[in-house]
């Protein structure tokens, strides 16, 4: 190409005209990608347009469907092939399952929606560059994705189809796509792409107090459902004087029973025999300095509540093995009710925060009963816009009561949408697994701007070692950190080795939390992390013989040695001016300085040095 032709690119891609279509397909031309076919099945009165434009390094297609009165969506497909060259792997927004497997294209599809992950897919190389990253700013729909390798002629094959899932009609829709082929660190062309589905859809996050980022105690793992004030009231205790800040009581505050079902869920009343006293004992729990949150199942009505009779004909699906239905947030009294079930708990019993849970169930069965009804008695015929309708409507609510009121959401209700409802978005769960802990972090750290990023509530054996124990803490150390031991049997050692590592993250905050986030090889497991402010560097190493760089000596730099051996290795630009090494309750230990160059560093299992430059 001629440095005329260079030149003149981008400038004819934002000219394309936009294509009109009464036929099914569109073709447009990609500078990263090469032909983009654009096709739906253009049945009833529907009009087709497509173009493609060039937006800083990056190109955006946008699609318009329109049609003069409301009708079903028709079938949409967007559709690219292009050479597999220096991609060897694919990161999805579920890769903690599959690794960052590039699969055949012919090994089926992923999907997203409102409530299930996120339609944003990366190829990238053994060298943590970004080769082509693609999104779709659809975020209350289903969209399907199936990015694979073809055999024959080693092509990626890459093709987005939405409105397979039949939807409310309506009679104008927009998408877009991003296509991101620019040769940068592979994470943070998916960090842009993430905060472009957001401000392309016209989402805003919700607010984010500081609290959000303080070190957390859940009740879940060790207590399950078997909670009462008592108890939860001694474990505070611990908590707090180890620094931790904020509690959150999951489910069994509202049963009497523990067989880890959801049939008594609905009602919301507080069980008298677990907790005689709300709101006094809520009280006592922030007096210790704790902030109190509290677990809801959003959809769940179980039949064992009085808010079962109350709703019949009103739910989108029902379990009889389960004794469960799911509340249809199409009806406007349903919203209403459950606006008034979390404003209720907030006022009566001052609440700091609320664990929201299985929004995801929020969809219909396979035969919709609203279509036999015509839609009677439902102001909304979606279920996403009416599910995010709720959400919207539930943070509005509580936040006008409490500004900065804490919101949870987990894994894999996770993307942009839900950043609009939540402040805390923590991983799925993955009890006693640290590389699972560290993957869903380091994914969440990735795709979540702002918003506060937990780990999976951390626990190990009573038995198990400290250094052991404090692996499970390093591998979320980039992320607010959310303990569900049941302290009061723990040992003294493992104790201190807690409080130490909070001590260090609250320390270290900004930068381990707020600053520029590396995260390396997703392909295996995240062997080296790093966090960077303008002070200071942070690295974790969590594999043998992995190298931690320090390319530049301006700042002061941490290695945290996570990898169960008793030494790091660092490559140097430059000897430090001094060292220093901590085991992992924070005391001293001798070592050996290094010089410039690869080095190995002795330093205890779950233990950090300190480097000095300055």
């Amino acid at each position: 190409m001629t440095n005329l032709r260079r030149n003149l690119f981008p400038i004819l891609l934002a000219m394309v005209a936009v294509l009109s279509a009464s036929a099914a397909q569109i073709s447009l031309k990609s500078a990263a990608v090469g032909t983009v076919n654009v096709s739906a099945e253009l049945q009833q009165q529907w009009r087709m347009t497509a173009n493609i434009e060039a937006v800083g390094g990056k190109e955006v297609i946008t699609i318009n469907l329109v049609a003069d009165t409301p009708c079903e969506l028709p079938r949409l497909e967007v559709q690219m092939a292009f050479p597999q060259l220096d991609m060897h792997h694919l990161w999805n927004s579920n890769s903690s399952v599959d690794r960052c497997w590039l699969r055949p294209n012919w090994a089926g599809f992923y999907n997203s929606s409102l409530a299930v992950s996120m339609p944003l897919y990366s190829l990238f190389n053994d060298n943590n560059r970004n080769r082509i990253t693609l999104a779709c700013n659809e975020s209350l729909r289903q969209v399907n994705a199936s990015i694979g390798l073809k055999e024959e002629g080693a092509e990626v094959v890459a093709i987005f189809r939405l409105f397979e899932v039949p939807d409310a009609p309506v009679s104008h829709y927009q998408t877009q796509f991003l296509i991101d082929g620019r040769d940068i660190f592979w994470s943070d062309a998916l960090s842009e792409a993430s905060e472009w589905m957001m401000t392309s859809a016209g989402l805003t996050p919700c607010r984010v107090p500081e609290a959000a980022f303080d070190p957390l105690y859940s009740s879940w793992y060790q207590f399950h459902q078997n909670v009462s004030d008592k108890a939860i009231e001694q474990e505070c205790r611990i908590a707090s004087e180890m620094g931790m800040k904020t509690i959150i009581v999951d489910d069994g505050w509202q049963t009497d029973d523990n067989n880890r079902g959801y049939a008594f869920c609905g009602d919301w009343e507080v069980s008298k025999n677990r907790f005689p006293d709300m709101r006094t004992h809520v009280a006592k729990v922030q007096a210790m300095g704790m902030k109190y949150m509290m677990w809801y199942s959003v959809p769940y009505v179980g039949r064992h509540s009085k808010a079962y009779e109350r709703f019949k004909g009103k739910y989108l699906w029902e379990s009889d093995r389960d004794n469960i239905a799911a509340f249809d947030p199409r009806f406007p009294e349903v919203r209403e009710y459950l606006c008034s079930v979390y404003e209720r708990a907030l006022r009566e019993w001052n609440l700091d925060g609320f664990k929201l849970d299985f929004i995801d169930t929020f969809r219909p069965s396979a035969n919709d009963p609203a279509v036999a009804e015509n839609y009677a008695g439902r102001d909304i015929k979606s279920v996403t816009e009416a599910t995010n309708v709720l959400m919207n409507q539930v943070r509005e609510h509580l936040q006008a009561i409490k500004p900065d009121l804490l919101i949870e959401f987990r894994q894999e209700y996770i993307g942009p949408a839900i950043r609009q409802y939540g402040n805390m978005l923590r991983a799925g769960d993955c009890p006693g697994d640290m590389a699972a802990n560290r993957i869903r972090t380091a994914n969440l750290r990735i795709t979540s701007g702002h918003t506060a990023v937990h780990a999976d509530m951390i626990e190990w054996n009573v038995d198990e070692s400290p250094e052991v124990a404090a692996r499970h803490i390093l591998s979320a150390l980039f992320s607010t950190i959310q303990y569900s031991m049941m302290l009061c049997d723990i040992s003294p050692k493992q104790r201190a080795m807690i409080k130490h590592w909070i001590d260090f993250t609250q320390c270290h905050r900004t930068t381990l939390l707020k600053s520029s986030f590396r995260p390396y090889h997703p392909e295996l497991c995240y062997p080296l992390i790093e966090a960077e402010s303008a002070d200071e560097l942070i690295s974790a190493v969590y594999a043998d013989n992995t190298i931690a760089t320090v390319a530049s000596a301006d700042k002061t730099v941490y290695v945290v040695n996570a990898t169960g051996q008793g030494s790091v290795v660092v490559d140097l630009a430059a000897a430090p001016r001094r060292i220093e090494a901590f085991d992992t309750y924070g005391n001293p230990v001798k070592v050996a300085k290094p010089k410039a160059g690869v080095s190995r560093i002795s330093v205890p299992v779950s233990g950090y040095i300190r480097l000095d430059y300055k």
